[in-house]
C-alpha cells in the first residue's frame, strides 16, 4: 500500500521553518531553498513530510518527493532521491554523505552550482521512475 501525504503546507510553513532556525543560519537556508526553487522550476513546496522543507511534483512514486533540506547542529542536510548521492560520488567526496544525504558543513560556502546539479539529477531520477528505496 501506497502511504499518501497531504501537500497542503507551502511556502509559508517553509518560511516559518527557516524563521525557527538561528539567525546565522538562516541566510544559507534561504540559498539553498533559492537553488532548489532554481534548479526545479515550478515545484511545489511543502514541510508536511519530514517536518522539514521539501520539493515535489505531483503524479510520480513518493508523492513526487525529490529533495528536502533541514538544519542540524552542524551542518544543513540536504537530502535527495537515491541513487542520487551514489551517481555524484567524485563531487560529493569532501563532504559527509549517506545513501539519500549529503551534509553541507556551517562554515563553510553553500555550494550553490552543485546543490542545484544534484537537485536536477534528483528530479531526473524521480522522472525515470527508478526505485529509489533499494
Amino acid at each position: 500500500m501506497v502511504k499518501r501525504i497531504s501537500h497542503e503546507s507551502g511556502s509559508n510553513d517553509v518560511d516559518a521553518y527557516i524563521a525557527r532556525c538561528p539567525k546565522n543560519i538562516q541566510s544559507k537556508l534561504k540559498e539553498i531553498r533559492a537553488a532548489i526553487r532554481k534548479a526545479a522550476p515550478g515545484a511545489s513546496e511543502t514541510t508536511s513530510y519530514f517536518q522539514m522543507p521539501g520539493y515535489f511534483y505531483p503524479g510520480h512514486d513518493y508523492n513526487g518527493m525529490f529533495a528536502w533540506f533541514g538544519f542540524q547542529k552542524a551542518s544543513i542536510r540536504l537530502l535527495l532521491r537515491p541513487p542520487t548521492i551514489q551517481d555524484h560520488e567524485k563531487e560529493l567526496a569532501g563532504y559527509k554523505t549517506t545513501k539519500a544525504a549529503v551534509h553541507l558543513p556551517l562554515d563553510n560556502k553553500i555550494p550553490v552550482p552543485l546543490v542545484k546539479k544534484l537537485v536536477k539529477a534528483s528530479v531526473r531520477i524521480m522522472k525515470a521512475g527508478k526505485d529509489s528505496r533499494n
